[in-house]
């Protein structure tokens, strides 16, 4: 069916949904497992009466998507124990998999009244997808050549608006002065630009204009007092600005309407002291800018004849967003490559299944890791998978910052697809930019009798890593491979922050080097105690557990004992620690009492 294997299947879970997953399967929780083409679903039962839905999207090269009707979140925590369960049923008993024909297909059977019927039964009995439909046929249905004009509605009273933002400001300033807030409390402000922006998303943008300048004019008037506590405009500014540019690109303004609107962004921006230049530029310009005209109709001429100002990228995205809305992809093609938008014209290229011309762009295009990701998925999904495969490859290869996420999913296609080296090599790459215990294993799957001349690479790596959080890494690592004097360096001076993995190591060495475990479990626990950090005196006594054992296992109990003692006697006047020593003591000597006597 695909090629999934056990180790990229516990890649995508945590253990405990591993385990529980296997038991669910071993129980034959899974039934009802049906493949439509590119998707498998099946029921599991769990804890509740009825069973969990589950949903998968495949390709030649694995799962694309997996989802289940459950709370749980995937999305943080992997796959959950419902989805380990269908696969492990797919993989172990495919002969339980019931194929069926695909949604296309089955609807090829159906002529145009028989359609309408189906879709009007279907919302009869689930009347909660009329909504999900009404949205869907907006979007398939309307195709507009030009920039559509916006729908003509009443326009809306600013007054409310106005007052809104007046009191949003003065109750911001009376928290500020009685020291309520450490940040500026303006919330209900940036509520109000989110109200204008479902009007733009609404096709309603006059409105949302009147309402943004309701927010930019009261601002301007209301603003000095909150400047005064440190209050940045642009906080607000920005926000607004991108609101704007939106607005007027989606507006069809008369020249009136742009003199008037131009004079407010003007007045604002220079009152209130912020940038509002990248709507003012989308009003200058609009979309029928000649430059503008000219590059959407396929010539490359230079939209910024002079300097290109900041805002240029986001004022290009603005566009291309409602390009690809308007469907009008060869003028977003236009202007993307005119804009350099490389990762958004290399996509789109893909989505609209131009694989070859994607493939050719992106040979003098891809300058980025990021560009080549974002493609590689798109022509997955596009069901081009050796061209994908070939684009993630390459990207490796490019500058960026997503080496991990797109190594790992390199490797999983690869070895979806059967080429294994392919699959090693960019797990390889995953390891050498975040290394894990979990990635050093899989390399060791991948490698099979290639393992012990790729082992030194890794440890090289390992060895080498730097960056923030690699200490667990590398005593996981270390320790599987018996490198003990390495793991111990690792952990030497670590703080207790890192109590669970220098614990690991001292329970690892305690039995070949006992006397580090001592002095460094000693060490550690006298700084709590003579500190007369109370609170902390369980961690201490935590310690000294660490260092017992390592004492017992070097046949030293007597200087144990003698240790013992002498912290008593030290410590005397701290009943608290005494007690814990006492605890300590009994559970390990039995006899001995280190309890201060009463007099």
């Amino acid at each position: 069916m695909f090629n999934l294997k056990e180790a990229t299947l516990r890649r995508h879970a945590t253990a405990p949904s591993w385990e529980r997953g296997e038991d669910y399967y071993r129980h034959g929780n899974v039934s009802g497992v049906v493949r439509r083409g590119q998707i498998l679903q099946a029921e599991v039962f769990g804890s509740q009466v009825h069973p969990y839905g589950v949903c998968l999207h495949l390709d030649s090269g694995g799962v694309t998507e997996a989802t289940c009707s459950c709370p749980y979140s995937s999305e943080f925590e992997g796959w959950c124990k419902h989805i380990v369960a269908t696969l492990l049923a797919c993989m172990k008993e495919p002969e339980s998999i019931e194929e069926r024909p695909p949604l296309a297909e089955m609807l090829l059977k159906l002529d145009l009244a028989q359609t309408r019927q189906l879709l009007q039964n279907l919302v009869k009995e689930q009347p909660e997808l009329l909504a999900l439909l009404d949205r869907l046929l907006d979007r398939t249905i309307v195709t507009p050549q030009g920039p559509e004009k916006s729908k003509l509605r009443p326009g809306i009273d600013p007054a409310p608006f106005r007052k809104q933002v007046r009191y949003a400001l003065r109750n911001a300033v009376r928290c500020l002065e009685e020291g309520w807030e450490d940040e500026l409390p303006i919330s209900p402000i940036f509520d109000l630009i989110e109200t204008a922006n479902n009007f733009i998303q609404a096709e309603d943008g006059r409105n949302a204009l009147i309402i943004l300048e309701a927010i930019a004019s009261t601002c301007c008037e209301e603003w000095e007092d909150v400047a005064d506590y440190g209050g940045e405009a642009e906080e607000v500014a920005v926000p607004l600005n991108k609101a704007w540019t939106e607005a007027i690109l989606r507006t069809d303004l008369d020249e009136a309407e742009k003199t008037d609107l131009q004079v407010i962004l003007s007045n604002c921006q220079d009152e209130w002291s912020v940038d509002l230049e990248m709507s003012l530029a989308a009003l200058c310009q609009g979309w029928d800018e000649p430059s503008l005209q000219q590059i959407l109709q396929g010539n490359l001429v230079p939209l910024w004849p002079q300097e290109v100002p900041e805002y240029a990228n986001e004022l290009a995205d603005i566009r291309l967003n409602i390009l690809a809305e308007q469907k009008r992809y060869a003028e977003y093609l236009h202007l993307a490559r005119s804009e350099g938008r490389t990762q958004r014209y290399l996509t789109m290229l893909g989505r609209l299944g131009r694989v070859d011309e994607a493939m050719k762009e992106a040979q003098i295009l891809m300058q980025r890791m990021e560009e080549s990701f974002a493609l590689a998925q798109t022509l997955r999904e596009q069901g081009a998978l050796p061209q994908a495969l070939d684009i993630a490859k390459a990207g490796l290869e490019l500058p960026g910052n997503c080496q991990y996420n797109l190594a790992k999913w390199t490797s999983e296609l690869a070895e979806g697809l059967g080429d294994r080296p392919t699959a090693l090599d960019a797990q390889i790459k995953a390891f050498a930019a975040q290394p894990s215990f979990e990635d050093y294993s899989l390399v060791e799957q991948l490698a099979g009798t290639e393992w012990s001349k790729v082992k030194p690479e890794l440890l090289t790596i390992l060895r080498g890593y730097s960056q923030w959080n690699a200490e667990s890494a590398k005593v996981k690592i270390f320790l599987h491979e018996g490198l003990l004097d390495e793991a111990i360096v690792v952990v030497e001076y670590l703080s207790d922050y890192h109590l669970e993995i220098i614990h690991s190591v001292m329970e690892a060495t305690v039995a070949h080097r006992p006397d580090w475990v001592i002095e460094n479990a000693c060490r550690r626990a006298k700084y709590i105690m003579d500190e007369k950090k109370a609170k902390y005196y369980d961690r201490a006594v935590g310690w000294l557990k660490k260092a017992k054992a390592a004492y017992l296992a070097s046949g030293r109990t007597e200087e144990w004992s003698a240790y013992l003692r002498g912290l008593r006697s030290q410590h005397s006047r701290k009943y608290k620690l005494i007690a814990l020593l006492e605890e300590l003591n009994g559970e390990f000597c039995g006899s001995i009492s280190i309890m201060p006597k009463l007099v």
